[in-house]
């Protein structure tokens, strides 16, 4: 019994230690290659920081290509070539084109989520095709047919990207209301948008987790202590991983991830925000 209870107490020792580590910082190796997973703040874990939080509720299984919505996998003669869930430069130019004739108000994200499935399915219903919100060879063609080749700029507008309408968590209290869709940060005050920034969250191997929290601890300047990479102006929600400006994305944008992390790359706005922002406001990422 004595020797159980020294093991107990040494493996104890360790996952504390395993805890007190913060995971975040730019991620550059390919999708798809291994990373370590991001592990607890020095702040206690919270059951939200558990594996199975981190999946997407717009889309359960794990592959995109898995993703279509279930009346697209109904007629398995019918092979989606885009879908939700999917992420890629060819969904950039599907949004692209949707919002040349109307059906799209957001910017193009490259993120196949619930706005393009709507886009979508007006657009199919308006040409006669089956209103499947995922986008077949029939859907494809009648769209290229219907608009033209986006230009650049289209493509990616030089602008901020457009704040996702709030989810309905955000609307009472303090809230940093993240969308995962519009790649958005509203600041927002009972209800009201304060301000409003462009984010970039983790890879498929190491993703940000979606759900309510709140604002466990702050740090103006923070490193790492798993990547070692500088992490100011950090707010952290949700075991390691926080809201933070992160140099990488500002110097490259969308071609990288965090380790989990909410990026932010408009140092000025995240310096504000870091300012307003108490320790319990509430935090709410979402699709």
């Amino acid at each position: 019994m004595h020797r159980q209870r020294v093991i107990v107490r040494t493996l104890g020792a360790v996952a504390a230690v395993a805890l007190a580590a913060t995971a975040c910082g730019p991620k550059s190796e390919p999708a798809g290659s291994a990373s370590p997973v991001a592990t607890a703040s020095p702040a206690a874990a919270s059951p939200s920081a558990s594996p199975s939080s981190d999946d997407k509720q717009a889309s359960p299984s794990a592959s995109p290509s898995q993703s279509a919505s279930p009346s697209a996998s109904a007629s398995p003669s019918v092979k989606p070539i885009m879908a939700n869930g999917d992420d890629s430069d060819q969904v950039r130019e599907l949004q692209a084109r949707l919002k040349q004739l109307k059906f799209m108000s957001v910017k193009p994200t490259g993120f196949y989520g619930t706005k393009t499935t709507s886009a979508v399915k007006a657009f199919q219903s308006k040409h006669g095709l089956p209103a499947t919100g995922s986008v077949d060879a029939a859907t494809w063609k009648k769209l290229q047919g219907a608009s033209k080749k986006p230009s650049a700029d289209e493509l990616r507008p030089p602008e901020v990207n457009e704040a996702d309408a709030p989810d309905p968590r955000c609307m009472q209290g303090r809230v940093m209301c993240i969308s995962k869709e519009s790649r958005t940060l509203a600041w927002m005050i009972d209800g009201k948008v304060v301000s409003t920034m462009d984010v970039r969250f983790g890879s498929e191997n190491t993703p940000t987790r979606e759900g309510e929290f709140s604002v466990g601890w702050k740090a103006k300047d923070w490193t790492s202590t798993l990547y070692h990479t500088p992490m100011p102006y950090a707010m952290f929600f949700s075991g390691g991983q926080a809201v933070h400006y992160s140099a990488d994305f500002a110097a490259r944008g969308y071609n990288g991830a965090s380790h989990g992390c909410v990026n932010v790359r408009d140092k000025g706005k995240i310096a504000a925000l870091f300012d307003q922002v108490k320790v319990g406001d509430k935090v709410v990422v979402y699709w």
